[in-house]
């Protein structure tokens, strides 16, 4: 009866504080749940800072009462033996009014079939720089982190906070690597994702080579030129795409509407039948191959 009293309380103070983090704090720990358990771990808190004599721990500002069987305050050290749902948040130490330090305790979450989806990454060149989309607007503070460092849970990790908002709500990051793009890859990129809800985090890491998410932007159709019955469309690479061009090669796309009766058709190389009405160009690194670019908008073929 006790226990269940408790547990209310504690859960009254949980719903209280849990309106869902919006960043990372800078000191939290993980309880992991056994499988098939319903509570946790143990989890043990530390009280950071400097100097010695008693200190007062709070969860969720209310002060933590020391009858607690399942809560042992031993100096500067809080022992939860078992840590469920209305036990997630913030435990902070005091000396008198003066808070020495705080710590958020996270629940393990179960990683969903279906997260990998929930991380979309792609390069526009084979230069030093890549973007990754987080499609879940579920989740309320998100950061991924390159390396094995992040994926080991290391301290010394990188951690990348979202660098803006795509249309779709997305959350959009920016990751650089030192990949040297003139020689073949021998190892993956490592991208580890972190993300918070409902005070439960989700850690997971994705694996790939820089060249499976190459997808050049669209390239720029230049001009058409008659040659004989026939149109030679010169295509230029895009702005992004990595240089030199000679050694980064693209191949081109060309699809185009036929003016007589207005079938569309496409060709692989440059050259296209004179009598259409409009085209239009998408390109890819024909080594990999990649995946395609974006077509370019339709481009009206006039004739004089």
């Amino acid at each position: 009866m006790r226990k269940s009293l408790k547990l209310l309380k504690l859960l009254l103070i949980s719903f209280a504080g849990a309106r869902g983090l919006s960043d990372f704090p800078e000191n939290f720990v993980i309880a992991r749940r056994n499988d098939g358990e319903s509570y946790s771990n143990p989890v043990t808190l530390t009280c950071g800072g400097r100097g010695d004599g008693a200190v007062t721990w709070k969860f969720g500002g209310e002060v933590m009462e020391d009858s607690d069987p399942f809560i042992q305050q031993q100096n500067q050290t809080l022992v939860l033996d078992e840590v469920d749902t209305p036990m997630l948040g913030e435990y902070s130490c005091w000396r008198g009014n003066q808070m020495v330090s705080s710590t958020y305790i996270l629940l393990q979450e179960k990683e969903e079939e279906e997260f990998d989806s929930l991380l979309k990454c792609r390069a526009r060149s084979y230069d030093c720089e890549f973007n990754c989309s987080w499609t879940s607007s579920e989740y309320t503070a998100v950061r991924l982190g390159l390396g094995p460092d992040c994926s080991e849970g290391g301290e010394s990790c990188h951690w990348i906070r979202k660098s803006g908002v795509d249309p779709d709500g997305g959350l959009q990051f920016v990751l650089s690597h030192s990949l040297t793009p003139y020689s073949e890859e021998s190892s993956k990129l490592e991208v580890t994702a972190e993300a918070i809800k409902d005070l439960s985090i989700v850690r997971k890491t994705r694996r790939f080579y820089l060249r499976d998410i190459v997808q050049p932007d669209s390239s720029h159709i230049v001009r058409c030129k008659e040659v004989g019955e026939n149109l030679n469309v010169t295509v230029a690479p895009p702005p992004s795409w990595s240089i030199p061009h000679s050694f980064f090669s693209l191949e081109h796309e060309i699809q185009y509407v036929l003016r007589d009766d207005g079938r569309t058709e496409c060709s692989s190389t440059s050259l296209v039948p004179k009598g259409i009405s409009r085209l239009r160009v998408r390109s890819r690194d024909p080594l990999v191959p990649s995946a395609w670019s974006l077509w370019t908008p339709w481009t009206n073929v006039t004739h004089h």
